[in-house]
């Protein structure tokens, strides 16, 4: 179980400043090195040979003096001595090494110095060990994390959609529009790419239009007409005196150019608009997200935030590689030297098949299919060096080809895109072999093409798309719909899915592709699926309908990224948070879980035994609704609603004004308190007339206007239950003031921090609904509250809103499990209790969201709160806990004793 970074940091600082001061010549390297492991955890017995005696250039014995099978080397000299004669030491021993062993990483030192070089991107690092704290991160490969790191998009592709949506604008007001508008642009786009990639001459279109059209436009669409007819015939079927500058186009085939559309029409504005889009390079623009950004083009809105929706390459990745992309590298590693095998895994490489049941522009798919062509790239390079003759690379040696591909789609415009976007990157792919190997392979005529079906694939059975045993994976990016925001035909698909599934209806739209899937993989269980999703699913309630509905399908989750925020360089960037879900009937042992310390950030990799609905490392149990707590502590319940239009509510100086002029009122005006106030130290009050007697307010007009209005709203209500309140128009809709003193906690509080801020209230300071109460609670229950223990049970069991946690009594606080604790323990836990409170009181006139902003938290109050968290954990285990997987570890153990 790795370390968390900041405790890395701390045990690195030590470690610094242990060294620092140590100066003699004949200091231990074998202590400095078991010092500097221990920094990461990593238990001694885990380094394959240390001072492992090697046969070095020369034929002399030699001595590592710390080597890692397969992780790093390191050589180590006296303080001061040269560096770069370390480096060359380390690396002549590499041919005594065998090839299956070689470090990926080499580390020289003297004591005050470090060096570390990344050999597989030929990166070097230097810094002194005073450093070291700042510097953990280059060694997360050690504390076992892998830090990955993809490139961003090319804002180049944001523009020509841009410029593509004021043609598409242009062409629609003339009246050209639906399905003869969607294939007309394809059409433009296809040529666009075309005469900037090298399957057309360069800027042939282009020079078409400039050359031979009017300036006025009037017959540009006659000649795109004609042009779009050339594209479709074949060069011996075309006519005899055809005019050379149309002939100089290229037979296209593959049905793009196939279907008759009605003739366009276009004036100057409309041309200029056309020459614009072909003045751009297209050269530069991305065929992976080529059909999602064009996509948006159709729609007006969606447009106005062009690409926020559009999976990111750098998102794509994180799901292809754990799925299929880094196993296939790793095997092609082990077979890479024996031809047989190398011929059977290209073989291989030919029969996988990929259904994205989601595809819209085909963005996984082109993708999936980009990186199956670099890893053959690779294939073929090895099988042309072992050959004693020159083997020339053509079309017959490249196997893997886009009608290994299939998708469905709801939408028409997608669907139409879609081939386009693959046949693009099938000629970006063969430019690369061209490039690398020197020859050129021609993608026109097309001859292969990818399945896609306009279908609606929550309706469809996906066995006539592609049979099950012919299915290798699944893979995609359903749409992002929660269960609030869903259509009445969205929720009967997704209620159509789960015929037998209780509470389905309450599912984001997503689950139901897990539903479709779980049935086709059934008939091949060596099918991989894999799905980009809403976070919703594996908090709160969800986890016990969906996780549920897996596990009892016998479903296991492979690898997962838990929530990370969804991003790309689209202007209108969507503020989604997601995860990525692996899962198969046929389980992996080597199971990953990719881990965000920051959801905005990179992840860091983690091995699991076992990950469960949750997303984390942990037995497969499910946290279900409870009516009161597994444990023995106070009963939670909400504050008190309203349901009053705002009526019974009051400012600052409302109140001011009824004090002032009708004294009595201040009887039954309280301070009203909700997550707002309570979080950013606002006042606001209400009146509160319950057990008040009639005669000390039926004198108070204004007061009496504000019940009447109470009244009318519930009157009007289209539900029942609250017409029924318009019986007791005096009072809050539902009240549950406690009787005593309380803890009062936030229903939804920001990411952000690292602690949801909770704090005791007056029994007469009337809570909201907003909140959570605890009555009769005490500094000791408080204490557990605010620990890291029960933030790490939040993070993995509660809802969230965005990413926002959203606390919930019935799933968070009832299934908690606390810990046994004797008196004296518990008298402890209240002491270190007060001292949070006590810290927090030293800023009288800053808000809690002052005191809890990680930028800002004093650190009278960090060190409040650490040692606080230290003896909490300690009432669970021991010795304990590195970090918040232990502790949900743990947490999920003992629930699991108490529940199950």
């Amino acid at each position: 179980m790795a370390l968390s970074w900041n405790e890395i940091r701390t045990r690195a600082t030590a470690f610094a400043k242990e060294w620092e001061d140590e100066t003699s010549e004949d200091a231990e390297a074998k202590s400095f090195w078991d010092g500097f492991f221990h920094v990461f955890w990593v238990d001694r017995r885990r380094l394959a040979t240390f001072e492992e005696a090697v046969k070095k250039n020369g034929q002399r014995q030699g001595f590592i003096d710390l080597f890692w099978k397969w992780v790093i080397l390191v050589e180590h000299k006296s303080r001061g001595r040269d560096l770069d004669k370390a480096f060359t030491q380390a690396i002549d021993y590499f041919p005594w090494i065998a090839d299956y062993d070689l470090p990926k990483y080499i580390l020289v030192s003297d004591f005050a110095r470090f060096r570390l070089y990344d050999l597989e991107t030929n990166e070097r690092y230097d810094f002194d060990l005073r450093e070291l704290p700042s510097k953990v991160d280059l060694f997360g490969f050690i504390a076992g994390y892998q830090k990955r790191v993809f490139a961003p998009e090319d804002p180049v592709n944001i523009k020509a959609a841009e410029l593509m949506g004021k043609l598409h604008d242009a062409i629609k007001d003339i009246g050209y529009t639906g399905h003869e508008l969607e294939v007309y642009l394809v059409r433009i786009l296809f040529c666009l790419f075309a005469e900037d990639t090298g399957i057309f001459d360069r800027k042939l279109f282009q020079e078409y239009i400039e050359q031979n059209t009017k300036i006025d436009g009037s017959d540009l669409a006659y000649h795109l007409s004609a042009l779009f007819q050339v594209l479709n015939t074949s060069r011996e079927k075309r006519l005899k005196n055809i005019d050379e500058s149309l002939d100089a186009f290229p037979y296209v085939n593959g049905k793009l150019f196939e279907e008759m559309l009605p003739m366009a029409s276009f004036d100057t504005i409309m041309r200029e608009r056309l020459l614009a889009c072909c003045r751009l390079d297209w050269s530069g623009i991305s065929p992976a997200i080529f059909g999602s950004l064009f996509q948006n083009v159709m729609d007006e809105k969606a447009r106005r935030n062009l690409g926020a929706h559009y999976t990111s390459e750098k998102n794509i990745m994180k799901l292809i590689s754990p799925l299929f992309l880094d196993d296939l590298w790793e095997e092609f590693k082990t077979v890479k030297k024996d031809k047989k095998k190398l011929e059977i895994f290209h073989d291989k490489l030919a029969s996988l098949t990929f259904l994205d049941p989601a595809c819209g522009c085909w963005n996984f798919l082109v993708i999936s299919y980009r990186e199956l062509r670099r890893l053959e790239m690779a294939v073929i390079q090895v099988k042309i060096k072992g050959e004693q003759q020159s083997l020339s690379v053509g079309d017959f040696i490249i196997r893997v080809k886009i009608d290994q591909f299939y998708g469905i789609e709801i939408e028409e415009f997608p669907s139409q895109i879609a081939p386009v976007a693959m046949w693009l990157m099938d000629h970006q792919m063969n430019m690369e072999v061209g490039a690398k190997f020197g020859n050129y392979i021609s993608m026109i005529p097309l001859t292969h093409r990818a399945t896609i079906v306009h279908a609606n694939a929550l309706m469809t059975d996906w066995r006539t798309i592609i049979a099950p045993e012919k299915c290798t994976y699944i893979i995609g990016n359903p749409p992002f719909l929660g269960s609030k925001m869903m259509s009445e035909w969205q929720r009967n698909d997704l209620l159509g899915v789960f015929p037998t599934v209780k509470n389905a209806g309450t599912l984001d739209f997503v689950s139901a592709w897990y539903a479709k899937a779980t049935d086709y993989m059934r008939d091949n269980p060596k099918i991989h699926t894999a799905f980009v999703s809403t976070n919703s699913i594996v908090q709160g309630e969800q986890v016990g309908i969906l996780g549920k509905f897996l596990i009892e399908n016998r479903i296991a989750i492979n690898f997962a990224h838990q929530t990370f925020k969804w991003s790309n360089d689209a202007k209108g960037n969507a503020a989604v948070y997601c995860v990525i879900i692996g899962f198969s009937y046929d389980p992996i042992k080597k199971k990953r879980l990719f881990v965000y310390e920051d959801i905005k950030g990179d992840a860091h990799e983690t091995g699991a035994k076992n990950i469960n609905p949750y997303l984390v490392d942990a037995g497969n149990i499910i946290i279900t609704k409870s009516k009161k707590p597994i444990s023995d502590v106070p009963q939670m319940d909400f504050g008190n609603m309203p349901n009053d239009g705002g009526n019974l509510i009051l400012s600052e100086s409302e109140k001011r004004f009824f004090v002032e002029k009708y004294p009595e009122s201040e009887a039954f005006i309280r301070e009203f308190i909700g997550a707002e106030e309570f979080i950013n130290k606002s006042t606001r009050y209400c009146f509160w007339l319950e057990w008040v007697p009639p005669d000390q307010y039926r004198q108070i007009i204004e007061l009496l206007e504000r019940i009447e209005n109470v009244k009318k709203l519930r009157e009007s209500s289209s539900r029942e239950a609250t017409r029924k309140l318009a019986l007791y128009p005096s009072l809050f809709g539902e009240i549950r003031q406690p009787k005593t003193d309380y803890i009062l906690i936030p229903c939804h509080s920001s990411e952000n921090r690292k602690y949801i801020p909770m704090g005791f209230m007056d029994k007469n300071i009337i809570s909201h609904n907003s909140c959570q109460t605890i009555p009769n609670a005490t500094l000791y229950h408080f204490g557990i509250l605010t620990s890291m223990m029960h933030m790490a049970w939040v993070h993995s069991t509660c809802g969230r809103l965005k990413s926002d946690y959203r606390y919930s009594k019935d799933i968070v606080y009832n299934n908690f499990p606390w810990p046994e604790a004797s008196e004296k323990n518990q008298e402890k836990i209240k002491k270190l209790a007060q001292t949070v409170l006590d810290a927090r009181a030293e800023f009288p006139t800053s808000s809690l969201a002052d005191l809890y902003d990680p930028r800002t938290m004093p650190p009278v109050l960090v060190k409040a709160h650490n040692e606080l968290d230290k003896a909490v954990d300690k009432l669970y285990r021991p010795s304990g806990f590195s970090n918040d997987s232990e502790r949900v570890e743990w947490l999920f153990g003992m629930w699991e004793k108490m529940v199950w």
